[in-house]
């Protein structure tokens, strides 16, 4: 069976949840005995076989532990746990980190400039709940808009934006950024986020290699099929943490199933293709989606945490950015198919000039399917300045891919 093949099974990351306080004397020890935690499984995993792609440390909401009296001064605290950090990458890896979450407006509005000196430091979310009406906090997602499109303003080619999301109906130990936050009464935790597009490509190749009677019965060995390979790797990766890990200073709280795609593996659309449907965007895409979706829900015996749902991330993925500029799909398909898999409207470039009503409305749609579906979802928008829907981006980040600028409705 190719499917166990350790190269086709990436640790995106193993990502650990601090809690900071105001005595900055004790930074330095929570963050290089964190640094120091993942390095040592990251070692643990190499031995047998499995590569490890980032480290990550995510803190408690960042009111908390940062002085946020006004913008000097949380750059001041900002600027010592970029040294920290330093040091800690020092030790052999690089270390990526968020600050939590904000919760108010003043914290939101440092945000932009905090964003534009200090970049993927600063990783950070705001986490948008329902009144006492069950009607979405709208005041909070007006303030929100306004931090995204500062960002825009004044960051190259708005890619600031590639730090920041609105969380809707998001639980804490999310391992990947910026949606990732920490409450410091959980204590001290991690989370292993994995990379499995090839996997899941591996898996399906072989289910198509064997005839099948009708649509059903190939449906059913494509879930078969894909469960099973990624059972095999999360089964066999967790039996490493239970036996080599003995450091119990931090307690692991699970798996974030998600296939995380990137511009280094497998497109996601390719298991659309791979499933029957034309292209991502054509008839079957919804019910496509809904089958991966129950695949990352299938795995047994560990916990799932985090989104464990299907990842359309617009610029993060080849395959769906080659579709925009082949307007194979829109903004509005793209909530739609969150409403039965995904995390939501993830790195989508909108035009620049997009008035912030509709922005607002936008959040509120996603929002308000979040809760409704009771689904984590998010938002994270990168408006381009001077361009307007269907031009393409011209991003420079190595993590973002360039595709077309999708109109907002």
């Amino acid at each position: 069976m190719t499917y166990k093949d350790k190269t086709l099974c990436k640790i995106r990351t193993i990502t650990t949840f601090i809690s900071l306080d105001k005595n900055k004397a004790t930074w330095k020890d929570e963050i290089k005995k964190a640094s120091q935690f993942c390095l040592n499984l990251t070692s643990k995993f190499s031995v047998k076989g499995y590569t490890v792609q980032s480290i990550r440390i995510v803190t408690n909401p960042f009111g908390e532990y940062l002085n946020t009296q006004n913008l000097e001064s949380a750059r001041t605290d900002l600027s010592y746990l970029s040294a920290l950090l330093t040091e800690s990458s020092d030790l052999g890896m690089r270390v990526r980190f968020a600050i939590g979450e904000a919760r108010s407006k003043e914290e939101i509005e440092l945000l932009p400039e905090l964003i534009k000196e200090f970049g993927d430091l600063c990783n950070v979310c705001v986490n948008v709940k329902l009144d006492e009406h069950g009607v979405l906090d709208n005041s909070l997602i007006e303030h929100c808009v306004k931090a995204v499109q500062h960002i825009s303003v004044i960051t190259p080619r708005g890619e600031g934006n590639f730090n920041f999301t609105v969380n809707f109906n998001c639980d804490p130990l999310i391992p990947y950024f910026p949606a990732s936050y920490h409450h410091k009464e959980l204590g001290n935790r991690f989370v292993i986020g994995l990379e499995t597009p090839d996997l899941l490509v591996d898996a399906l190749k072989e289910c198509n290699q064997t005839p099948h009677k009708n649509h059903n019965e190939r449906f059913k060995d494509y879930y078969e099929g894909m469960s099973g390979a990624l059972q095999h790797h999360i089964s066999a990766i967790n039996h490493i943490i239970e036996t080599e890990n003995c450091d119990k200073s931090y307690a692991f709280s699970g798996f974030d199933s998600s296939a995380a795609p990137s511009k280094d593996c497998a497109s996601m659309t390719q298991l659309y293709t791979l499933m029957g449907v034309e292209y991502f965007g054509a008839a079957g895409t919804v019910e496509v989606s809904s089958l991966l979706t129950k695949v990352f829900k299938s795995i047994k015996d560990v916990d799932l945490v985090g989104f464990s749902g299907l990842m359309l991330a617009l610029t993060e993925d080849t395959g769906l950015a080659e579709g925009s500029i082949d307007a194979q799909f829109d903004i509005r398909s793209l909530l739609t198919y969150s409403a039965v898999c995904g995390i939501g409207l993830d790195t989508v470039p909108i035009p620049g000039n997009t008035p912030a009503e509709k922005i607002s409305a936008l959040m509120r749609d996603t929002g308000t399917m979040a809760y409704r579906l009771n689904k984590p979802l998010t938002v994270r928008l990168f408006p381009v300045p001077g361009l307007k829907a269907g031009d393409l981006t011209a991003f420079e980040s190595d993590d973002l891919c360039n595709c077309a600028v999708l109109a907002v409705p």
